[in-house]
């Protein structure tokens, strides 16, 4: 099948109501920040999202979260290894060889890339094999500075038995959420310079474009509980070429967000971007 033949810009607009929707490690758990205040969802975040929603539509699937494993493998080194092995012998040493196959198999390899350790002979020939992907997004930003919500919380039995019988400590916590409803857009693109190289198609795209629209089905969780993240709209802008009529700055500024309280207008500014295609797909 032919790969990707013309650029793809993007912007998701989604909304979180009393939701954490990205915990920070370093902050307590707390929903991402910026410095000045608005709330940040990781570019990590959001691919983690689309590669489960992939995989729940039957993609082969390489960063599988550890509780949605489908093939048995432990880590991503005994994933690849599995793999590698099920080449033809003459092919597991051979990078271009290697490079194709794991863009064939793995759909988030030819979107995303990823790096491999690749192993030609001994333990002294070891190298790495990169694939740098087509598809690329940006961390998600809040419209407007957000409040966070603390709230303590108590488990109802211990996690270990005291020799009094008293209280442990990990009965105790601390849970946090935004603050209320707040708007957050991210964009990205595709290039089809790079979608050449992995074999990215336009039935990928597609595809992409699916799990965006449904970005928080089968998401919840008691940080992010049913119903508290959801997606607004996914603007799909189509170029004439594979370079594109704009720049894809310029495209995601003609994106306008008008956020006033429960109401979110979501439009194109169509005369910055004269001639350019675009779809306007609501949320699911």
């Amino acid at each position: 099948m032919e790969s990707l033949q013309n650029k793809i810009d993007f912007a998701v607009v989604f909304s979180v109501t009393n939701a954490n929707p990205n915990g920070d490690p370093l902050g307590d758990n707390r929903p991402r920040t910026t410095s000045e205040g608005l709330g940040e969802v990781s570019d990590v975040a959001l691919k983690r999202k689309i590669r489960n929603r992939l995989q729940d539509a039957g993609e082969s699937i390489f960063v599988q979260s550890e509780e949605r494993t489908d093939d048995g493998a432990k880590s991503l080194s005994d994933r690849m290894k599995a793999f590698k092995a099920s080449l033809p012998k003459d092919e597991q040493k051979r990078k271009d060889a290697v490079f194709d196959a794991v863009c064939a198999h793995w759909m988030d390899v030819r979107s995303f890339g990823q790096v491999f350790a690749f192993q030609k002979g001994g333990d002294t020939d070891a190298v790495s094999l990169g694939v740098r992907g087509p598809v690329s997004i940006q961390s998600a930003f809040s419209l407007k500075p957000i409040a966070v919500d603390s709230m303590q919380i108590t488990k109802s039995v211990n996690g270990e038995t005291t020799k009094d019988g008293s209280k442990s400590s990990d009965t105790m916590g601390m849970k946090y959420r935004v603050s209320g409803r707040a708007v957050y857009a991210t964009f990205g693109s595709i290039s089809p310079q790079l979608a050449e190289k992995t074999g990215f198609t336009q039935e990928d795209a597609e595809k992409i474009k699916d799990a965006l629209a449904t970005l928080f089905t089968n998401d919840e969780s008691s940080a992010r509980p049913s119903g508290s993240m959801e997606v607004l709209k996914v603007i799909w802008f189509t170029h004439d070429s594979k370079l594109g009529q704009y720049s894809s700055a310029a495209v995601h500024r003609s994106v306008q967000i008008n956020d006033e309280g429960e109401h979110t207008e979501i439009t194109v500014n169509a005369s910055a971007i004269p001639g350019l295609h675009y779809d306007e797909i609501d949320g699911r």
